[in-house]
């Protein structure tokens, strides 16, 4: 059989609070207060092209790991969740460091709007993609079709309860503004850094919503430790 080429081409762009990958929730719908926007690419700007989708409540987005592209793959990765010292199947996996490097989140549908410049901007929530990701499709989530109850989630559900909880001092609370305190506070308590790293002296840093935000961790306890705009 001949090879096959498939040219495919974003179709939008993702507005977010995360200029870089670290501190990104691990999946979608962990943490609802975070707020999106989709902008589209000019060709694709026409409103009869989102006629009827104020109906559904959830969509699912297909995208890029574009901070991840390479040419090469490896047939195993290592789960952050478990530790990063144990190889599973990267088709088992959510890993990013796939064949096609392509994502598939269920974000939840806020709201379209018309802007001026922008054409229809669609507002989500719960979404883990990083700013600037380029987004190839959005489907309408199906409620009757695309749930299922007797699922099962494999070695996920080991650490599917895992948060931790979350210490902000009011000298960094009072800097960061008001309506993004739940979303960052949601996205500490999924614990940003990789599993395997445990020192309580560690001081970590992250980039959110046009600020650095620095904390350390001991056991289940993270603190903020500086909060201050890049």
């Amino acid at each position: 059989m001949s090879e096959e080429i498939i040219q495919v081409k974003p179709i939008a762009h993702m507005r977010s609070v995360f200029s870089e990958k670290f501190g990104i929730p691990r999946q979608s719908g962990l943490v609802e207060s975070l707020r999106s926007e989709i902008v589209m690419e000019p060709e694709y700007r026409n409103p009869d092209a989102f006629r009827g989708i104020e109906g559904f409540s959830h969509l699912w987005l297909i995208w890029q790991f574009s901070a991840n592209v390479r040419d090469t793959w490896s047939p195993t990765v290592r789960p952050p969740r478990l530790g990063g010292n144990e190889r599973k199947g990267v088709f088992a996996t959510r890993s990013p460091f796939r064949p096609n490097g392509l994502g598939l989140s269920c974000v939840k549908l806020l709201g379209l709007r018309q802007d001026e410049k922008l054409g229809p901007v669609l507002t989500v929530a719960g979404a883990d993609l990083m700013d600037g990701t380029p987004i190839l499709d959005i489907k309408p989530y199906h409620p009757g079709a695309d749930v299922h109850p007797e699922a099962t989630g494999g070695f996920t559900t080991e650490h599917a309860d895992y948060r931790l909880e979350v210490c902000i001092p009011e000298e960094w609370r009072r800097k960061i503004p008001e309506e993004m305190q739940e979303a960052l506070t949601g996205v500490l308590a999924e614990d940003p850094r990789p599993a395997y790293h445990s020192d309580p002296e560690r001081v970590y840093g992250m980039s959110f919503a046009g600020l650095t935000v620095r904390f350390r961790v001991d056991g289940r306890k993270l603190t903020v430790c500086e909060v201050k705009s890049v």
